[in-house]
């Protein structure tokens, strides 16, 4: 009986850690991050942690009366760091499935991305995803873009990222990429004359929130009424255009 009114105490305790009350009382959301994925969460050349999501991290802390505070680390332990409570919440182009809706909580989007067809100006041969067929597609050969490459039957021609993809079209060594639209958007504001251009988009968007331990309502409707105002007042449009040149909320 006593090792099992610990396991609930403990389990409770981790229910109401990185709750709103808990942030209020540290005047602090600690703030899980990668800092290594531009034009999301970067370094940039002064070694100044910055980016899209840097950004709207710091003006929801703002709005909250407190301070952010960016933990960074991998990818692929960020999600987990929450969990363990090392930090309050996770900011970092966390999409919103099911599966993670099950164990934790998501604030409303607060950005969307859809999967575009990038080919080179002037190629009038590809216009849709459907056109891929016997094609050949520059992608990362694991990546669920490969997939969709692969199933309106290109074949892959594999890279290591945005970038290469882009160059193998350019140089004519692949017909076309599927990526993401908000990578393509960085990408033209970087290099506005890179003759590249988007042939179609999928008409899914897959959504992104701010992610926070499970069972937090009060900290969720705190973030989503930051989120709304930041949208309400401009500031959102103004992040939004500062790093894609375009509203990326919907």
């Amino acid at each position: 009986m006593l090792v099992l009114a610990a396991l609930f105490a403990s389990l409770a305790g981790a229910a109401s850690a990185g709750s709103l009350k808990d942030i209020e009382a540290a005047k602090t959301l600690r703030i899980g991050t990668e800092g290594t994925y531009a034009p999301f969460t970067f370094h940039d050349a002064s070694g100044a942690l910055t980016g899209f999501d840097v950004e709207i991290g710091r003006e929801v802390a703002k709005r909250l009366g407190v301070q952010p505070e960016f933990v960074e680390g991998k990818w692929d332990g960020l999600i987990a760091g929450l969990a363990a409570d090392r930090y309050d919440a996770v900011i970092n182009q966390v999409g919103i499935t099911p599966e993670r809706q099950a164990r934790f909580d998501f604030s409303d989007p607060y950005i969307v991305s859809k999967a575009v067809l990038i080919v080179k100006d002037g190629d009038d041969a590809i216009k849709s995803f459907a056109d891929l067929k016997g094609k050949r597609a520059a992608q990362s050969l694991t990546s669920n873009y490969g997939k969709l490459a692969e199933a309106s039957g290109a074949t892959l021609v594999g890279t290591e990222g945005f970038d290469q993809s882009i160059q193998l079209v350019l140089t004519g060594r692949a017909d076309a990429t599927i990526n993401d639209n908000l990578s393509f958007l960085d990408f033209k504001k970087q290099k506005p004359d890179a003759p590249v251009t988007i042939a179609a988009t999928q008409d899914e968007a897959a959504a992104s929130g701010i992610i926070v331990q499970k069972n937090n309502p009060e900290l969720v409707a705190a973030i989503n009424k930051a989120l709304a105002d930041m949208k309400a007042d401009g500031t959102y449009d103004k992040i939004s255009q500062t790093y894609f040149g375009a509203d990326v909320s919907r």
